[in-house]
């Protein structure tokens, strides 16, 4: 009798309870219905400690599409992580993850969301350093750190609040916006959801995440761990007053831009993806700062699949390559893993905001209402460069990987015949396909009313022409090459470093404290405190102790020469 393994066990449950949440979301949607539980955990004398919980059909949606898109993935790991003898244990690594977000999403108090937020922190350490080695600790530590800056303000939020009787945050919302003391928590929020969805200058540890292995990949990237931000500010929307939403968007912009930029001159596959989650990130932090929660929330659900897509098929070529993940010993997939370059060029085409995928409907609606914002020349030229910028990396993707030249290093089993990996791949390319149009008549039940000029209708789209032709003449070898050389390497060099901010993160925060510990160490320990300290002390007492073994030693010789010396002495006393 075949035993049924765990990832069979938990993706089907978890597609159950998604399934469920699903129905139950278009419910409370239809009705506007939202259900608030308060569960009172201990009273002592007058004060309580309550665990609350809310559900209204956003917390609903959102949970259905993130156990969606782990059941999937629990469901691919099964045959991706064939080979690892400790599955179990990352299985349940991926369940504590999912379950950690769960309660970050139902929670309308601010103690229970810190428990799921640290949760997610935490379980993400343990799942980057799966691999252990080198690589992997100094990005686990990376992220971690990272994110204990989010944790930390989210501590002083909960501080803030003991001015209020509870810690219910979504009672005092209204209150909070009106009082400018309580601004704070504002501020305190948005710099938590910066550490978590990695806008700059935070951004060092998305990249570096991806030494976790590719199935965590697809859960953390696209529906999990980054989305949290996200999805804080998204429940706090009513708190962002004008100068907080203005740094916001300035800094989200900034982090599309730099993401977008860093991704043409990256050659790692899943690195590229990383900094594209980079980019969306910045593009639903920016529309969200402009005060279209809806539409962040929108872009939020269709970038969860085509991103959770896309880590799948990169996941599917690596192992296929033999965990091999430079792009440029890729090529010509699409003759050998016809089904999974289908997958990868939908959800590639999804990412750009091609016409009638899921990323269009958000995408598309977005770049729209931020023409008809109020919005300075600055940040709208940024938008519409990043778009295009999306574009660019993702058709250079393309022709590296799935078009252009043979360049494995060999041949050997280059086949689509992850049967387990292509049917989850494949469930989700249903979902790229038909759930933008689904969600946005479900999200948006009255129309939303464009009225924009023929040309600035039609710039997205030039916008995305231009991408794609710069996109096809980046990936050629002249421009490889040049862009490598020395006349232009420092350029290449800082833009494909993410204008050094894996250095400022890294290298700044540890040299100088090394180097000022390095100092004390020699001037203190091995010095002043060596000469003056222990050593002396020892140094002295051993030359002390000697001397009075030297004396101790039976010597008669000794003996009479001290008492010749006591006599005289005795002597001398006698005639004073």
């Amino acid at each position: 009798m075949k035993i049924i393994s765990i990832c069979i066990i938990s993706s089907l449950s978890l597609f159950l309870i998604s399934i469920s949440l699903f129905f139950m979301s278009l419910k409370f949607l239809f009705l506007d219905y939202s259900i608030f539980i308060e569960w009172e955990l201990l009273s002592l004398n007058s004060s309580s400690i309550v665990m609350g919980i809310l559900f209204d059909w956003m917390s609903l949606m959102f949970m259905s599409f993130v156990l969606f898109i782990s059941c999937m993935v629990i469901f691919y790991s099964e045959q991706y992580m064939e080979g690892d003898l400790n599955i179990n244990r990352f299985i349940m690594l991926v369940l504590m993850f999912v379950f950690s977000m769960m309660l970050l999403i139902i929670s309308p108090n601010l103690i229970s969301i810190l428990l799921g937020w640290d949760g997610l922190g935490l379980v993400s350490y343990c799942l980057v350093i799966y691999y252990q080695n080198i690589k992997s600790y100094n990005a686990g530590m990376v992220t971690v750190l990272m994110n204990r800056i989010g944790d930390v303000m989210l501590l002083i939020a909960i501080s803030w609040m003991m001015n209020y009787g509870s810690w219910n945050y979504v009672f005092y919302l209204d209150y909070m916006k009106m009082d400018l003391y309580m601004q704070i928590i504002g501020g305190l929020v948005v710099i938590a959801a910066m550490t978590k969805s990695a806008q700059i200058p935070f951004s060092s540890w998305l990249p570096a995440a991806m030494a976790a292995p590719t199935p965590v990949s697809a859960l953390v990237h696209s529906s999990t761990l980054v989305t949290a931000g996200v999805y804080l500010l998204i429940r706090f929307n009513i708190i962002l007053n004008e100068n907080l939403s203005l740094f916001l968007l300035l800094i989200s912009v900034l982090t599309m831009f730099m993401a977008g930029l860093g991704a043409n001159f990256e050659f790692d596959l899943k690195k590229i993806i990383a900094l594209s989650t980079l980019s969306q990130l910045g593009l639903m932090m920016s529309i969200l700062s402009m005060g279209n929660f809806k539409l962040a929330f929108f872009h939020l659900l269709t970038h969860a699949l085509f991103k959770s897509l896309l880590f799948m098929c990169a996941g599917a070529i690596i192992h296929n390559l033999k965990n091999m993940q430079d792009i440029r010993f890729m090529g010509n997939l699409m003759v050998y893993m016809p089904l999974t370059c289908i997958c990868m060029n939908i959800s590639n085409l999804a990412l750009c905001g091609m016409p009638f995928l899921a990323g269009f409907y958000s995408k598309d609606l977005i770049l729209e209402v931020v023409c008809m914002d109020y919005v300075n020349m600055f940040i709208f030229i940024l938008f519409f460069i990043s778009t295009g910028l999306t574009v660019c990396y993702s058709f250079r993707l393309c022709y590296y990987s799935i078009t252009g030249d043979f360049n494995f290093y060999s041949f050997n089993s280059l086949n689509d015949e992850g049967w387990i990996m292509m049917k989850s791949m494949i469930m989700m390319l249903i979902m790229v396909i038909f759930m933008g149009s689904m969600l946005s008549w479900l999200i948006f039940p009255t129309p939303i009313m464009i009225c924009l000029p023929i040309e600035l209708k039609l710039l997205a789209l030039m916008v995305s022409i231009i991408g794609m032709w710069l996109g096809y003449e980046m990936s050629k070898f002249s421009f490889s090459w040049l862009s490598n050389s020395l006349k232009f390497y420092y350029y290449s060099y800082f833009f494909g470093f993410m204008w050094f901010m894996p250095n400022i993160s890294t290298f700044s925060m540890n040299y100088i404290p090394l180097m000022m510990s390095y100092k004390l160490f020699k001037g203190f320990d091995q010095g002043w405190n060596e000469f003056l300290g222990g050593q002396s002390m020892y140094m002295n007492m051993k030359k002390y102790s000697m001397f009075f073994q030297f004396l101790q030693n039976n010597n008669i010789k000794i003996y009479l020469i001290l008492i010749i010396l006591w006599l005289v002495m005795l002597f001398i006393l006698m005639l004073i």
